[in-house]
């Protein structure tokens, strides 16, 4: 089991790194820094033919791990799935709206190989008439929210890579 993972991509219009070279850190930590837990979300492909999005799934890490069979060796992920509300962006913001996949009152939970995780995402909150308490801590917001804007604003290969 490992609490953290690398992504290395190329990312050419990213201004960091050799070349367009780009490398993030993907975090599946019970108690990151001995004090919350912190389990990254990220995108992975699920249909390589398809563009953005409608070809990318949402999952948060919820642990990294890898075990060998057959003398062949499989670096994994036990991961929670999103799903997308439309495959269109949401009409206002411009941005795609995803929500925890729920089956029979509980998430959905699969193990994806390591080499399907596209890169990191950022999620943000859909607040709607929600009222947040002053004493709300970040690290919640993934169990306390119904629905996620996926920001594509992060960085400019998150825009590229997500529209």
């Amino acid at each position: 089991v490992y609490r953290s993972a690398s992504s290395t991509f190329y990312a050419p219009s990213e201004l960091s790194g050799g070349g367009g070279m780009h490398r993030e850190m993907i975090r599946s930590n019970p108690f990151w820094r001995n004090e919350y837990a912190r389990f990254d979300t990220v995108l992975i492909s699920t249909d390589p033919s398809r563009a953005g999005m409608c070809g990318m799934a949402v999952v948060r890490v919820v642990s990294i791990f890898a075990f060998t069979y057959d003398d062949v060796y499989y670096p994994c992920a036990l991961v929670e799935w999103f799903e997308l509300e439309s495959e269109q962006p949401d009409a206002v913001t411009g941005l795609y709206v995803v929500k925890p996949d729920i089956t029979d009152g509980e998430r959905v939970v699969t193990l994806i190989h390591l080499d399907s995780i596209v890169r990191a995402v950022h999620l943000i909150g859909v607040y709607r008439a929600t009222l947040i308490p002053t004493d709300f801590h970040f690290s919640y917001t993934l169990d306390a929210f119904d629905a996620f804007y996926v920001n594509k604003y992060a960085d400019y290969h998150s825009h590229e890579c997500i529209y």
